[in-house]
């Protein structure tokens, strides 16, 4: 391995090490907060909305999949087709979770206004409590200070990491309520090796 080889090395290892951090950081905040949310989620008739803009958008749409295949009805709604007809795919028994760094990002503004005016539940998650995004939202999930494994701080690394594993923690603790088993999973999942594994 040359002395290039090894910087490279030596970079990747370091953003591990920095999202590592920033994950160890978000243990600490699960709390009344992350009960609140799933406490939402369970009591809602409808699906879970997930909504966020740009990286956030991305997560968003993994989280969505992740909530449908584990037993929560869930759909992902992109912020700006919201403004132009899509609001009407949020109704009363929704809830709505929107990802957002910042927390005000100015595309997801109608769909918050959305929710406000049809008193569908809000979940937000941001980094800011001050902002909008929180304010706005009937439950606040607040990611932690954490410096991007980028090093400049401009790219969006630790803190979709941790949005990620946010959404996951609150899919896995879904399932045990909704007693969800590897056999309704298998159901979620004919076309995937675990299905065949389990026949």
């Amino acid at each position: 391995m040359n002395d290039t080889d090894t910087s490279f090395v030596d970079t990747g290892r370091e953003v591990i090490r920095t999202e590592i951090a920033a994950l160890n950081a978000l243990e600490t905040t699960i709390g009344d907060s992350f009960a609140a949310a799933i406490e939402l989620i369970l009591n809602a008739k409808g699906r879970v909305i997930v909504s966020g803009m740009g990286k956030s958008g991305h997560i968003a749409r993994k989280l969505a999949a992740t909530f449908a295949s584990t037993g929560t009805p869930a759909q992902f709604v992109h912020p700006a087709e919201a403004s132009h007809g899509d609001l009407g795919m949020l109704v009363q028994g929704d809830v709505v979770m929107m990802l957002s760094n910042s927390g005000e990002t100015p595309e997801l503004s109608d769909m918050v206004a959305h929710t406000r005016r049809f008193q569908i539940p809000l979940i937000g998650v941001a980094s800011r409590p001050e902002s909008t995004l929180l304010r706005q939202s009937d439950v606040a999930l607040i990611l932690p200070k954490a410096p991007e494994a980028c090093g400049t701080g401009i790219v969006p690394t630790s803190s979709t990491t941790m949005t990620l594993a946010l959404g996951d923690a609150l899919a896995v603790a879904l399932m045990r309520p909704r007693q969800f088993t590897p056999e309704l999973f298998r159901q979620f999942h004919p076309g995937g090796q675990f299905a065949r594994d389990m026949t």
